[in-house]
Formats: C-alpha cells, sequence, structure tokens
C-alpha cells in the first residue's frame, strides 16, 4: 500500500500560499490596506482563492516586510522596489561566486 504524503509538508514551502490578508497583516504588524497597495502596484501578486480572497506565501512575506522598511525610511514604492531587486540579484551572485570558488577550491586544476 502506497504512504500518502503529509498535506502539512506543504507548509514548509515558502512559497505555498498559507495565509489570508488578515493573517499576513497581523504577522507584519501592518494595516491590511498596506498589502492591498502592494498588490495593487504589482509589487506582490498574491495567489487568489475560488472566491478571489488574497492568500500570501512566506516568500511575499519576506518581501512586504522589506518594502514596510524602505518605505519608513523614505523610498517611494517604486525605488524600494528597486533596491529590493538589486539586492536579491547581489546576493544571487555572491551565491554564485562561492559555489565557484568552492568548485575551484576541490579541483584547483580545472580538470
Amino acid at each position: 500500500m502506497a504512504e500518502r504524503p503529509d498535506p502539512l509538508s506543504r507548509l514548509d514551502d515558502p512559497d505555498y500560499p498559507a495565509l489570508t490578508m488578515s493573517q499576513a497583516a497581523e504577522l507584519l504588524g501592518v494595516q491590511q490596506a498596506f498589502l492591498r497597495s502592494l498588490d495593487t502596484s504589482g509589487v506582490l501578486r498574491p495567489h487568489r482563492s475560488p472566491g478571489g480572497h488574497r492568500r500570501y506565501s512566506r516568500a511575499q512575506l519576506a518581501v512586504a516586510a522589506r518594502m514596510r522598511v524602505l518605505l519608513d525610511d523614505g523610498h517611494s514604492v517604486a525605488s524600494a522596489e528597486t533596491i529590493i531587486n538589486l539586492q536579491d540579484e547581489l546576493a544571487e551572485a555572491r551565491a554564485d561566486l562561492a559555489r565557484l570558488e568552492d568548485r575551484s577550491a576541490r579541483n584547483p586544476r580545472g580538470v
């Protein structure tokens, strides 16, 4: 008999849209209007339930939290989004560099 996958394992997925707007707003300490404004501006694209209600993932909440900090520092939505995109690109480039350095250290002659 095949074993059934654990349905709760989806909660470990950072992209799984598990939180309602009210839950997300409460966790972040923001108003629901803030989350709606990020959706309207295109910064976040929350999943929609069959009834049209927004559902947020942990990854989306992380972006929203970063946006809140930048907006509180006086940045516009557009500049905050650009800053976050550049920070993410830099983090990816650093991770790529670390992988290449690790590979080079393990195989110094490139064989």
